[in-house]
């Protein structure tokens, strides 16, 4: 009987290590946590996990709930449960009874966000990515009254053209900086810059608006893109579940360095398979340095064509019979050709990153963590 006893202890030891192998665990979690406003999703799994982007597997949840999770309130309590050998958080959802038959729930409290909205807020709110030469055919602001250099809320303006049916409300751009794939030169998009809002009152060629908001100076030969009303907002952070890895392409705020908190952009977006709340590993993209001991051997010298052709470059000839050096999109990515006696560093990881919104080739995320300072061109990758 002892010895079922121990064998059954036993069993429940190495299940539980087994799980703590998997999710990692903080020292010192607490047995609950009561929610409060100010809260948020990644706050509060931080207080359980070492790795807080492990919450929906602690959290059973599967992949329909991580894309449309159960919200959680101020006044909720999330318990961990360790009773089945496996960490498992749980929602304790109180009332307040105040007579028979009559409970209050507060109705007016709102969901606790994800990350903090003061942040993302701006890039949530407009599409900041327009695609490759959709601005050049979007409509255009051609005129305003009395012939105005300068336009303001309350300014009627005259648009080239939209038709009735294509939308009322519209955000004000102008063609900001190219995004350009740090690996393939590919440009992924143009980063547009929001000017302001425009109500259409009529519709024809041309058509006619009220511009209701100006962030910025706004112009005749601004660009209108049709306003989205609702982002995603109540994503739950979790990894990619395939490998993905990108490269940071800009770093947001003025500054030439990121930290916690900052927004950035990468290389890879929803054709990538990035999706809202992905959270990827920041790694310090290693340096290439020349090999201090290097000797060429001339006898094993392989011809520079038939190198590039190896590492996935398209070697071609122009009419001028000059070498044009292509990366090959239909192959695997690989690092830049090394030349001989050279050596790639490996990365060092930095930090991490939480995806929050998402374009087909690019996507936007919130610096969680970093433990030195974050630079463009950082790898990301599936933690």
């Amino acid at each position: 009987m002892n010895k079922h006893i121990i064998a059954l202890l036993v069993i429940s030891c190495l299940s539980l290590n087994v799980s703590a192998e998997e999710i990692q665990l903080q020292n010192n979690y607490p047995d609950r946590h009561v929610v409060v406003k100010g809260d948020t999703l990644w706050g509060i799994s931080a207080k359980f996990l070492k790795d807080p982007w492990q919450w929906p597997k602690v959290w059973k949840m599967n992949r329909a709930e991580i894309k449309n999770p159960h919200r959680i309130y101020p006044g909720d309590v999330v318990v961990m449960d360790t009773s089945s050998g496996r960490p498992e958080l749980k929602v304790l959802r109180e009332t307040v009874t105040l007579q028979p038959g009559v409970i209050e729930e507060a109705l007016e409290a709102e969901a606790i966000p994800t990350i903090s909205p003061s942040v993302i807020d701006p890039f949530l709110s407009q599409p900041l990515v327009i695609e490759n030469n959709k601005l050049d055919s979007a409509p255009r602001i051609v005129s305003g009254p009395d012939n105005r250099v300068i336009l303001s809320p309350g300014s009627r303006v005259y648009v080239n053209e939209v038709k009735e049916g294509e939308g009322t409300h519209w955000n004000i751009f102008r063609p900001g900086e190219k995004l350009v794939d740090p690996d393939t030169k590919e440009i992924l998009g143009t980063e547009a810059i929001y000017l302001g809002d425009v109500n259409i009152t009529r519709y024809g060629t041309p058509a006619s608006g009220e511009i209701v908001r100006a962030k910025e100076e706004i112009f005749t030969k601004d660009r209108l893109v049709v306003s989205y009303d609702e982002f995603q907002s109540s994503y739950v952070p979790h990894a990619p579940d395939s490998q993905i890895s990108g490269r940071i392409m800009r770093i947001y705020g003025g500054v030439a360095e990121a930290g916690p908190n900052m927004v950035i952009s990468i290389n890879r977006g929803k054709l990538d398979g990035i999706e809202e709340g992905h959270v990827l590993a920041i790694s310090r993209y290693g340096r290439i340095i020349k090999d201090p001991e290097y000797k060429e051997d001339l006898k094993n010298v392989v011809p520079e064509e038939k190198k590039l052709k190896e590492l996935n470059f398209d070697v071609k000839t122009d009419a001028e019979g000059k070498k044009i050096v292509n990366f090959e999109k239909d192959k695997p990515l690989t690092q830049a050709p090394l030349k001989p006696g050279q050596l790639k560093l490996p990365d060092e990881r930095v930090g991490l990153v939480m995806i929050f919104r998402t374009f087909d080739k690019v996507s936007y995320g919130l610096i969680t963590s970093a433990s030195d300072a974050i630079y463009t061109l950082d790898s990301v990758h599936t933690p």
